[in-house]
C-alpha cells in the first residue's frame, strides 16, 4: 500500500506535470520511471492522461506497488496555469521560444502556445520584453471531473493550494473531501503566506481528517529543478523542515526544485521526508529519449533511459531514512 511506502520512507514520486496533457510523453515518462523503480506518479487530472500513465506502468511490466495521483488546483496556483500570447503586443522576437524547456511554443507563421505541453512555469512570461504573455488558470469542475478519475482507481488526489485566498482554499478543500475519502495531498510553498500562517492553514485543513491520511507536498520553488545544484533545492528542504518541526499527523513530501542533491542536503539538515517528488529535473535527464518515437519499441533505447532514471531514484532514496 502507498501508506506502507510512506511509512518506510521508500516513496519516490515522478511529477509528470499537473499541466502536462501530452499523453504520449506521459506514457513514456511513466514507463521509464516505473521500470527504474519509481512507485508513485503524479499526472494531470484528465481521464486520457490517467489512461496513458496506466499504459506506461503496464509497459514497464511492474504492476505491484505502483500508485497514481492526479493534481487539481486553485485560481492563481502556478501548477494549473497556461501561457497565452497577446498577438497585438507580440513582436516575434523569439525570446519565449528559446527559453521554453517544454517545447510548448510553436514557431510557424507566428509564435503560438501548444497548450497540451505548457506546464505553467511562467518563464516565457517573465522574459517577454513586451509583456505580451500572461498566465491563465485552467480551472476544472471537481464534481464533474474527479468522479471519472476515481472510477479509474486512482490512489491519491493532490490539491495545489498556493494562494492567499483562504476562503477559496477552504471551499475547494471541502469539496474534494466530500468527493473522495482516500489519501489526499496538499501542495504548498512559502511564496504567498508567512511560516506561521502556512502552518495554521495546514492545521485547519487536516484537523478533521484521520491522522496520516494526508500528505503535505512541501514545495520549494515550483517547477525550478532544471539545475542539479544544492542552491536549487535549498527552499524545498527549508519548507519540508518547517512542516517537520510542526509535528502534524501528516506525511511530508519534498518537491519544487528537487534534484539529485535534495535528500543529501535534507539529511545534513536533519530533515527526513517520507517521500521525494521530482519533476523538472526527472523529465530533463531523459528528455532526448522522450523525443524518440521508437522509445517503447526499441528495448535497447528504453533500457538506456531506465538506467539514467534509476540512478536518480537510487541516490534520492538512499538518504531518506535516518
Amino acid at each position: 500500500m502507498l501508506k506502507d511506502l510512506l511509512e518506510r520512507r521508500e516513496c519516490f514520486k515522478l511529477v509528470c506535470g499537473a499541466g502536462n496533457e501530452d499523453a504520449s510523453e506521459v506514457e513514456k515518462l511513466v514507463a521509464i520511471y516505473s521500470k527504474a523503480g519509481c512507485n508513485f506518479f503524479d499526472v494531470c487530472a484528465k481521464p486520457e492522461i490517467v489512461d496513458a500513465a496506466k499504459r506506461g506502468i503496464a509497459h514497464s511490466g511492474i504492476l505491484e506497488d505502483r500508485y497514481l495521483c492526479v493534481s487539481v488546483g486553485i485560481d492563481g496556483d502556478p501548477h494549473i496555469t497556461k501561457a497565452k500570447i497577446d498577438f497585438d503586443r507580440c513582436i516575434s522576437c523569439g525570446a519565449c521560444y528559446k527559453i521554453c524547456e517544454h517545447e510548448a511554443i510553436l514557431n510557424d507563421s507566428r509564435y503560438e502556445i501548444k497548450k497540451e505541453r505548457c506546464l505553467g512555469c511562467g518563464q516565457c512570461s517573465k522574459i517577454c520584453p513586451q509583456q505580451a504573455i500572461e498566465m491563465e488558470s485552467q480551472l476544472i469542475n471537481y464534481n464533474e471531473v474527479l468522479p471519472q478519475l476515481i472510477e479509474k482507481n486512482i490512489d491519491c488526489i493532490e490539491f495545489h493550494a498556493i494562494s492567499e485566498n483562504e476562503k477559496d482554499v477552504d471551499e475547494k478543500w471541502a469539496q474534494i473531501n466530500e468527493i473522495y475519502d482516500g489519501m489526499l495531498c496538499i501542495s504548498l510553498d512559502r511564496s504567498e503566506l508567512g511560516d506561521k500562517n502556512l502552518k495554521e492553514r495546514v492545521r485547519r485543513m487536516v484537523e478533521f481528517r484521520e491522522p496520516f491520511s494526508t500528505i503535505i507536498q512541501a514545495d520549494g520553488i515550483a517547477m525550478s529543478g532544471n539545475d542539479d545544484e544544492l542552491g536549487t533545492t535549498l527552499q524545498a528542504v527549508a519548507t519540508a523542515q518547517l512542516f517537520q518541526n510542526a509535528n502534524l499527523p501528516v506525511y511530508i513530501m519534498m518537491s519544487g526544485g528537487t534534484n539529485t542533491k535534495s535528500t543529501e542536503l535534507a539529511k545534513h539538515c536533519g530533515v527526513y521526508p517520507h517521500c521525494i517528488a521530482i519533476g523538472s529535473f526527472a523529465r530533463k535527464i531523459v528528455k532526448k529519449y522522450l523525443q524518440n518515437d521508437n522509445l517503447l519499441t526499441d528495448e535497447k533505447l528504453f533500457l538506456e533511459a531506465v538506467e539514467i532514471a534509476k540512478k536518480l531514484i537510487d541516490i534520492s532514496l538512499e538518504n531518506m531514512s535516518d
